[in-house]
C-alpha cells in the first residue's frame, strides 16, 4: 500500500529553503487566485517543502464534495480517500518517473517542461470520473529543486488513465511515456490548420454548423469536411471533445 512520503521522491528532497528562495514567491498567490477566478479548469498549488497543497480553488471538479479548505488541509490524504488503488500506483509511477526525468535537464530549463497525466477520482455518486492534470513547476530552489508547482485540473478526452506526456514550451516535440517498456519516447505535436482553429473558435462560442458556414463563406458541407478530418487528428467523437483536447492540449 502506498503511503504519503512516497509521493515525494528523494531526488527532490527539500530541507532548507534560503532568503533567495522565498522572496520568489512574495504574493504570486494572489495571481494565482486571479487566474482561477477566470478558467473552467481546477487549480492547485504543491509546496514539495510542505509535502501538501498551498493553495486549491472553488472549482468543484477537484473536490470531490469537499471544500477547497477542506482538500488543502487534507493535503496527499485526498488522493488517498478519492483516488483508487490502480491509480494510486499510477500516480506513484508518474511522480517517479516525472521527477528523473526533470533530474535530466538543466536548471535553467526545469520549468519549461509540463507533465500531462490522467486518472479516475471517485465521486459522490461512487462513481468514478477520468480526469487530466497538467502541472508545471512554478518554482525553484537556489540548488534547482522542484519548489513549488502549479496544476490545472479538467475532464480527461482519453479513455483510460495514464497517458503520461511532457511538453516543452517552444518545442514542436512531446514526449509520451511507454509504461509497457518504461521509457520516453518522443512525437511530433499535433498542429491544426487555421480552419480547423477558425472552426474551433467559433463551435467555442456557440456556433451551429450552418452559422459557422455563413461566418466563414463556405459550405456547411465544407464546414463538415472540417470537423470530420480534426476529429480524426484529435481522435475525439464530438465537438464538445474536441474543444476540451484543444483547450487542454494548448492547440488553440
Amino acid at each position: 500500500m502506498a503511503d504519503i512520503p512516497s509521493f515525494f521522491s528523494l531526488k527532490n528532497s527539500i530541507n532548507t529553503l534560503t532568503d533567495t528562495d522565498k522572496r520568489q514567491t512574495e504574493n504570486y498567490l494572489e495571481v494565482v487566485e486571479a487566474f482561477a477566478r477566470t478558467t473552467y479548469q481546477s487549480v492547485y498549488v504543491i509546496d514539495y517543502a510542505q509535502k501538501g497543497f498551498e493553495y486549491v480553488s472553488d472549482n468543484p471538479l477537484f473536490l470531490c464534495g469537499n471544500t477547497a479548505a477542506e482538500v488543502r488541509e487534507m493535503g496527499y490524504d485526498f488522493y488517498f480517500k478519492y483516488v483508487p488503488e490502480a491509480d494510486l500506483e499510477l500516480l506513484l509511477k508518474i511522480n517517479t518517473v516525472g521527477f528523473d526525468f526533470y533530474e535530466t535537464k538543466p536548471v535553467a530549463e526545469r520549468k519549461d517542461y509540463s507533465i500531462s497525466y490522467d486518472f479516475h477520482l471517485k465521486t459522490e455518486a461512487r462513481k468514478t470520473l477520468l480526469i487530466n492534470q497538467n502541472l508545471t513547476p512554478l518554482f525553484l530552489t537556489e540548488s534547482g529543486k522542484i519548489w513549488k508547482a502549479i496544476c490545472f485540473v479538467s475532464l480527461s478526452t482519453q479513455q483510460q488513465a495514464g497517458n503520461i506526456t511532457i511538453t516543452q514550451k517552444g518545442s514542436s516535440e512531446k514526449l509520451i511515456y511507454d509504461l509497457a517498456t518504461d521509457c520516453w519516447k518522443a512525437v511530433q505535436k499535433i498542429e491544426l490548420t487555421q480552419r480547423e482553429q477558425e472552426i474551433l473558435h467559433y463551435a467555442m462560442r456557440g456556433y451551429a454548423i450552418t452559422e459557422i458556414a455563413e461566418q466563414l463563406y463556405i459550405s456547411s458541407n465544407t464546414v463538415k469536411f472540417h470537423r470530420k478530418k480534426l476529429f480524426e487528428k484529435l481522435g475525439v467523437a464530438t465537438i464538445y471533445e474536441a474543444i476540451s483536447y484543444a483547450t487542454v492540449n494548448k492547440l488553440i
